[in-house]
C-alpha cells in the first residue's frame, strides 16, 4: 500500500443478529491523528465506543454509513446485504479515497476503487476498526429507536442478537416487523400477520 494517501477502512456490523439491518461504515482518517485507543468495536466497551465515534467523526477526513434493510437481507442473503451496505457507504463518501481497505474475505462488488480485502481486518488495521466502531455505535441507535417501536423485545438491551431474553420474546410473541424471516429460530415459528405483530410489540 506504498504510495497510497487516502486509503478508507471499511466494516460492518450486525450481520449475526436475527433483527434489523445490517450497518456498514467507510472511514478515511488522515495518516497522522489524535485518537488513541480504536480498536476492534466488540473489545470495546459501549461507553468507549461512543467516545470514540465522536472522536473519529471530528478527526476523519470523510467517514459515511450504508444500511441494508432486514428485507433486502431475506432477499439477497446476509453477506451480499453485507456488501451492499459498504457499496452504499463507500457511495456516500463526501470525498473519494485512493483505496479501500475491507474486512473479511469478499471485495465489494460493483464498486470501481482498488480494494484490499483483510480477514480480521478490525483486529489489524486501525481504519478498518474505525469503521466498525462508526458501524456498531450507529447500528445500535437504531436498534434503540426501534426498541420505542416494539418495546417486548428488548431490542434497546441486546440489539437484536439471539439472548435467551430474545428467543423468550420471540418465542411468546412471534416475529416483529424488523425480525429477519430467513433466520433461524424465526423460519421455524409461525409468523403472524404484520399487523398482529405491530399490534403485540406495542402492547
Amino acid at each position: 500500500m506504498a504510495g497510497w494517501k487516502l486509503i478508507a477502512g471499511v466494516d460492518e456490523a450486525g450481520r449475526g443478529s436475527l433483527a434489523g439491518p445490517v450497518v456498514a461504515a467507510c472511514v478515511i482518517l488522515p495518516p497522522h491523528h489524535p485518537i488513541t485507543g480504536i480498536r476492534d468495536s466488540k473489545l470495546l466497551s459501549e461507553p468507549m465506543r461512543e467516545q470514540l465515534f465522536d472522536a473519529i467523526r471530528r478527526t476523519a477526513i470523510g467517514w459515511a454509513v450504508g444500511i441494508a434493510t432486514p428485507r433486502e437481507i431475506e432477499r439477497l442473503n446476509i453477506l451480499h446485504a453485507s456488501l451492499l451496505a459498504m457499496r452504499r457507504a463507500v457511495e456516500q463518501l463526501p470525498i473519494l479515497p485512493e483505496m479501500l481497505l475491507v474486512d473479511g474475505r469478499h471485495p465489494i462488488p460493483n464498486c470501481c476503487l482498488p480494494q484490499q480485502t483483510l480477514i480480521d481486518g478490525d483486529e489489524l488495521d486501525e481504519r478498518i476498526a474505525a469503521a466498525s466502531i462508526v458501524a456498531k455505535v450507529v447500528r445500535d441507535r437504531l436498534m434503540r429507536e426501534y426498541d420505542r417501536l416494539y418495546p417486548d423485545y428488548g431490542f434497546a438491551q441486546h440489539k437484536g442478537y439471539a439472548t435467551p431474553l430474545h428467543l423468550r420474546q420471540l418465542q411468546r410473541l412471534g416475529p416483529s416487523p424488523i425480525h429477519r424471516r430467513t433466520f433461524e429460530p424465526i423460519t421455524r415459528m409461525h409468523t403472524l400477520p404484520l399487523e398482529a405483530n405491530q399490534a403485540c410489540s406495542k402492547g
